[in-house]
């Protein structure tokens, strides 16, 4: 991608924060806004660092996690490309508390805390809609509390695979290829599950003949019957 033919301004009025802005106030909001290049496994940001700014995934995945004590790695979120991130911690004052890194080759659009503070001083409006984008990932952060405390962890694994499908407007017999953007490993770090287990959940629901596993790529046979799946019965 050629940085400089990227328009900006145009990027900017297709992202949900933004899409109610005039092309004066996207071209303005533009001007403080940066377009980096990041290579798989470089530190977007680390805990402890300033944080200055809050970034769009453009293309790539990037890793939103934190360290326990003990060195144990947790996956908070997974931001792949129109997603953004680190915007409830840019009005906090404080340092980042979290940290980001690239899984891939990754383009990232930073839009710096003073331009923000900026379009919020002209336009009240603005400010509402980063709280209402705020709120958003504050629910979606409930509802994976949720879920981790009250669904099992086969649970888990079908509600990520069927996460961008609803089971009733799936034609009957209709094969749905989910592609895992990122490791096995780092799902299941996201899913608060260990990688063997998610592997084993994942064998389960295959021998159940509910998916079919090739590599990265798993292959929904039936989605009714796999998101009414509980668990293989005792024998």
């Amino acid at each position: 991608m050629d940085l400089r033919a990227f328009d900006l301004p145009r990027y900017l009025s297709v992202l949900p924060l933004f899409n109610h802005l005039n092309p004066a106030e996207l071209t303005r909001l533009a001007e403080g806004c940066t377009l980096l290049r990041f290579g798989r496994g470089d530190s977007v940001f680390r805990v402890g660092q300033p944080c200055e700014e809050f970034f769009v995934t453009v293309t790539g995945q990037v890793k939103i996690f934190a360290i326990s004590p003990a060195g144990q790695e947790k996956v908070i979120e997974l931001a792949g490309p129109g997603d953004s991130f680190a915007e409830a911690l840019m009005f906090t004052d404080r340092a980042y508390i979290i940290n980001a890194q690239a899984l891939t080759d990754s383009l990232l659009l930073s839009v710096s805390k003073r331009a923000v503070l900026a379009e919020i001083d002209h336009d009240s409006r603005f400010a509402l809609r980063m709280l209402a984008g705020i709120s958003r990932r504050l629910h979606g952060l409930v509802h994976d509390v949720q879920a981790y405390a009250l669904h099992s962890g086969v649970q888990r694994v079908i509600g990520y695979l069927l996460r961008d499908q609803l089971a009733e407007d799936c034609a009957t017999g209709e094969v749905i290829t989910v592609s895992l953007p990122v490791s096995k490993a780092t799902i299941a770090s996201r899913l608060s599950l260990t990688p063997e287990y998610f592997s084993r959940v994942l064998h389960e629901l295959e021998v159940a003949q509910l998916i079919e596993v090739d590599k990265r790529d798993i292959h929904i046979r039936d989605a009714g019957r796999l998101a009414s799946y509980t668990g293989a019965q005792p024998v």
